[in-house]
């Protein structure tokens, strides 16, 4: 009997231990209506991105951790998307090449090499790979006490960091975008162009094809190093930076993004009236950065409070309007984003619990018309990385693997509803056209992701249009059970714990298959995607 109870349980996308909870307290109802005859908005194909924090070239032999096969493994997943390097440590990095030919000008002309050769060749031996993952990790709290005393040294780069973060871009599948530093500045007030210059050079002696920021966060560039830039003269900082692409035969049709804002409030929204006003035309897409909380202050309840969710709304409207009226038509990007600003937060940020901000944002953005959102940060220090500081994948991770394979690019309506007496916002769910870069469903099919930020269980009433569908589900949960699971640096795939096969492969990502259903039944602390394979749905044709 037990044996068949189970089986029964697994067919309906509950596991086990979630059934325990169905015992203790009855599941909640909750009602979705969904709109399928049109799509709302369409995305950008590279619309999850990941970001690369500059201070990882704060000593640059742990640049050389880009040639691990186990990362590249794990961002070729990940991939089409964008690559930013960037972050705080870029306006405070100085390009000093090692090569006496650069030094004076003379660049070397490059010698070409089939893409194969060059991945293989810059690949990281394992005893190599083993000594700077633990140097790393002592590395992460140098960083972090920089982070906090807010005092930033200058850095020193190479061209042989250049080479090694474009090795990882294209060997990956990444369009990097390289983050300029900004905060040189001439007596006028003005960026100091000339070093940058330098590294362009070096860039397109190499022909290596990249896009490019200037500066991050120039709203805090008073408190970080004593400079204050209007909103005026940044942008007059990004027309200048245009002309000298210009005037490059390989990066004269290159695309800049910025100005990398932090969430518009007071000095920063006057910071981004004024570079739309002045600069608007020298950029592809306006970014700005979005955390829910301080990493330092935070608690569980946050990250599962559907208040502070609901912030992201208000802050993009906030932007979407400002850039509309200055520039009506520029594209919109969320250019770094994460859980919880300050590196993160201890315990919480590269655990379980972050996906349900991870995933809100990622739907929520999408719906309210956010071209891109790039992570912070796939490697790196802090702890709201993707990729821990051995290598090994976090629940994110796979969260973001999951969202690439089955949501497509083109965004539909649907809505949930609980019934009388329930928190309302506790489920929360998004439609798309499931990814078309699957090839393991049909033309029409739609995807359904769900999050559950209740403990209890909840039943969802699907509407006819997508009940008669078969589907295959998608079920989350954290991997350990119990009320310390939220806190799990693992995470369940339809009741079995995810983990890389071996360095060179990831596992197979499998959906439970269901038959169609009036409900689906969502554990609690669970978030899951449904592929309504029969949608028939004309829009996602």
């Amino acid at each position: 009997m037990l044996g068949y109870l189970a089986f029964a349980l697994l067919c309906q996308g509950i596991s086990l231990h979630a059934y325990d909870d169905l015992k203790e307290e009855e599941s909640i109802l909750a009602y979705i209506n969904v709109d399928l005859s049109r799509v709302q908005r369409r995305v950008n194909d590279n619309f999850l991105s990941v970001a690369i924090d500059a201070s990882l070239v704060a000593e640059e032999k742990y640049m050389y951790l880009l040639g691990s096969p186990k990362l590249r493994t794990l961002a070729k997943a990940l991939t089409p998307a964008f690559l930013r390097f960037g972050g705080t440590k870029q306006d405070f990095m100085i390009f000093t090449p090692q090569n006496d030919f650069i030094k004076s000008r003379k660049l070397p002309k490059n010698v070409p090499l089939h893409q194969d050769d060059i991945c293989e060749r810059l690949e990281l031996p394992p005893l190599l790979e083993a000594r700077l993952k633990q140097g790393w990790a002592q590395q992460e709290v140098l960083l972090q006490k920089e982070e906090v005393e807010g005092i930033y040294k200058r850095v020193k780069f190479s061209e042989y960091a250049v080479d090694l973060l474009y090795t990882f871009a294209n060997c990956s599948g990444f369009d990097l975008i390289f983050g300029l530093n900004a905060l040189l500045r001439t007596g006028g007030n003005s960026w100091d162009s000339k070093n940058a210059e330098m590294l362009l050079g070096y860039c397109e002696s190499k022909e290596y094809n990249m896009s490019w920021e200037l500066g991050n966060e120039p709203n805090s560039y008073e408190k970080k190093a004593g400079i204050r830039v209007d909103g005026y003269q940044l942008g007059q900082d990004f027309i200048h930076l245009r002309r000298i692409l210009q005037q490059s035969k390989l990066y004269s049709t290159s695309r800049i993004y910025g100005p990398d804002v932090s969430q518009p409030r007071d000095h920063r929204r006057d910071l981004l009236e004024g570079f739309l006003e002045s600069g608007a035309k020298a950029i592809d897409a306006c970014t700005w950065h979005h955390y829910y909380v301080n990493g330092r202050d935070t608690s569980l309840e946050d990250f599962l409070d559907p208040e502070v969710l609901d912030t992201l709304a208000l802050k993009t409207n906030e932007v979407l309007q400002t850039v509309d009226l200055a520039s009506p038509g520029k594209k919109v990007w969320l250019g770094e984003t994460s859980s919880a600003y300050g590196g993160g937060a201890l315990g919480l940020s590269d655990t379980f619990v972050a996906g349900f901000m991870w995933l809100d944002k990622l739907g929520l953005s999408a719906k309210l018309g956010l071209d891109v959102i790039i992570r912070q940060v796939l490697v790196g220090s802090g702890t709201y990385h993707l990729v821990d500081a051995n290598l090994d994948p976090l629940p994110d991770y796979w969260l973001s693997v999951l969202y690439k394979r089955l949501v497509g690019t083109e965004v539909l309506s649907a809505a949930a509803f609980s019934g009388p007496g329930v928190e309302r916002r506790r489920l929360r769910v998004y439609l798309h056209c499931t990814s078309k870069r699957s090839s393991a469903f049909r033309p029409g099919a739609v995807t359904l992701f769900a999050l559950n930020l209740s403990k209890s269980p909840t039943r969802i009433s699907l509407p006819q249009q997508i009940s008669n569908s078969t589907l295959e589900a998608f079920v989350l949960e954290a991997g350990d059970s119990g009320e310390q699971g939220l806190y799990s640096r693992s995470v369940r795939l339809n009741g079995e714990v995810l983990k890389m096969v071996d360095d060179r492969t990831l596992p197979p990502l499998q959906g439970a298959p269901l038959p169609p259903s009036e409900h689906l039944k969502l554990p609690g602390f669970s978030f899951a995607f449904y592929v309504f394979k029969e949608a028939g749905t004309p829009a996602c044709s």
